[in-house]
Formats: structure tokens, sequence, C-alpha cells
């Protein structure tokens, strides 16, 4: 009975609230092989404890679940990301991978976080499963230092994998520079991060689009709802910096929903308003089966 009350005493309860169950359809069918290219698993913490230092407590986001949203939204392909709060334990995101169907009517990949000390063995067992990134978190870094950043490039060439940055690029100095002399591509979440009230003349934004013109980065237009001003869906003031975006570089361009969408500075969005919100903007059918199914297949290898 001790070791009980012991064991429930450990289950921390929930911060941040659940995603809304999507109700309805997107308003035009997405194309086939479609990828949702961000999302995070959580839970159970009885299985899958939280580290101590984390920012917040989500409830569970499972496999299932996600599953679910997939099939309703229309998407064949996601990819898993690395959320914060499990730090470097990636066991939920590698059990999953590893547990798929063999007859699986999704297409998956991962992308993990690690530290310097990661052997070559678990690169490589992570490749095996699906993985083809590392996220590095420099909105809120943890010590981390562009030295790391460019050593564990250095060890990914090999694999065919890139990095994947959450970044502020207001407040990220020498961008061009740093990313461009790393060896492997990157791939910059929620269109930057940086606040619509900025504007896009923003310099930070201004670098990202200058990034763009290599090769080697790629952008995710996710997040629209983290970067607004507005509450609610349609983002209007997202459109000029989509638009920069895709405009720029539409073959460095990829989608994803966000789902569960933790630690949000607005209120819990709808899944399918999100993918609505991709539609708007890209009414062109042969840019919308590039971001979403051909840039994702090149990025991830599917």
């Amino acid at each position: 009975m001790v070791s009980l009350v012991v064991e429930q005493a450990a289950i921390a309860a929930p911060t941040v609230p659940g995603p809304i169950v999507a109700s309805r359809l997107p308003n035009e069918a997405l194309p086939m092989g479609a990828c949702d290219c961000h999302a995070h698993l959580f839970g159970p913490q009885t299985q899958y404890p939280y580290q101590v230092n984390r920012s917040y407590t989500p409830p569970d986001a499972s496999e299932v679940s996600y599953r679910t949203l997939l099939r309703r939204l229309g998407f064949q392909r996601a990819v898993l990301v690395q959320p914060s709060v499990y730090g470097t334990d990636n066991s939920l995101m590698l059990d999953t991978l590893a547990h798929l169907p063999a007859d699986d009517d999704i297409e998956w990949r991962g992308v993990a976080v690690v530290d310097a000390s990661v052997s070559d063995a678990e690169l490589e067992r992570m490749h095996r499963l699906g993985v083809r990134g590392v996220r590095i978190n420099l909105v809120f870094p943890g010590g981390i230092t562009f030295d790391d950043v460019r050593s564990l490039s250095n060890r990914l060439q090999g694999l065919g994998w890139h990095i994947q940055f959450l970044v502020d690029v207001s407040r990220f100095e020498h961008l061009v520079d740093r990313l461009s002399a790393l060896p492997t591509p990157s791939v910059i979440d929620h269109m930057g991060h940086v606040s619509t009230a900025n504007g896009t003349q923003e310099p930070g934004f201004q670098a990202l689009l200058q990034l763009l013109e290599n090769d080697k980065t790629w952008v995710k237009l996710t997040g629209p709802n983290r970067i607004s001003t507005l509450q609610t869906a349609p983002f209007t003031d997202v459109d000029p910096f989509f638009q920069a975006l895709v405009n720029k570089r539409a073959d460095r361009c990829v989608f994803g929903t966000d789902w569960p969408h933790v630690q949000l500075p607005t209120p819990m969005p709808r899944d399918e308003d999100l993918v609505n919100e991709l539609l708007r903007l890209l009414p062109d059918a042969a840019l919308r089966q590039k971001i979403l199914t051909d840039n994702p297949a090149q990025l991830y290898g599917f």
C-alpha cells in the first residue's frame, strides 16, 4: 500500500490543456502523401516520466490519438519531434517507431534530441528506426553552445540528417553566418518564431529569408498561432510572413500541425482550422503538392 501511494504521488498533474479533438474535415482534400512534419507524443508518465527541470507538464497525447487525427485530416505521413519535457530521453518516440505495424497506412519519421555524449551506435540505431534529424532548442537553450551544435553537425553529416532549430530569429545573432557554416541542412521551426508585431522587415526575419537562398535551409510553416497577435484563426497578420517564405523558396517549405499544441500564448487552436489556414494561403494545387508532399519526401527521405 505504501509503494502505491508513492507511485501515485509521483504523477504530476498537467499544467497545460490538451488538444481539441478534430470534429470537422478540412475544407479541401490534401494531396496524396501529405505529411504533418511537426507533432509530439506524451505519456503515460508511469512509463515515460518527464524530466524534473521542465517548463510545463502536458496531458497524455498518444500515438493512437495522433493517428486518428492524421487520418481525419488526410495525412499519410508524419514526423514525430522530441519535446523538451523529455530532454534527451527519446524512449517514447523510439519505442513508437520500433513498434509500428508492418502494414501501417501512415509512414513515420522522427527528430530526436541528443547531447554530445550520444554514441555513434545510438545514432545509427535511431536512423534504422526512422530518425532523420536532431532538434536544438535555442529559445530555451539549457546551456548548449553553438560550438556544441557545430560539433554535433559534423557527426550527423554522414547520416544525411539535418538539425532542426527552435529559435527566435529576431534574437539570434549571426544567424546567416553560423547556420551557413554547418555541414548539415538546417530546419527552422515556426516560421522563425518572430512575432508578427515586428513586421516582415525585422532584421532576423530578413536574415531567415537570406538563409533560404542557399540549398541547406528549410523552414516549417507551423504555429501561426504562436507568432500571431490574433487569438483565433484566420491569423491574417501571419499572411505576409508566410507568403514571404513561400515566395522566397517554396521548395524549402514544409508544413506541420504542431499537435498537441503545448505552451501556447493563444487559446487552443483546432487542427482543422490550421490546415484550412494553409489551404487558404496556398490556393495553387501545385504548391500544395510541393509543400505537403514533395518537400517532406526529400527532407525526411520518405
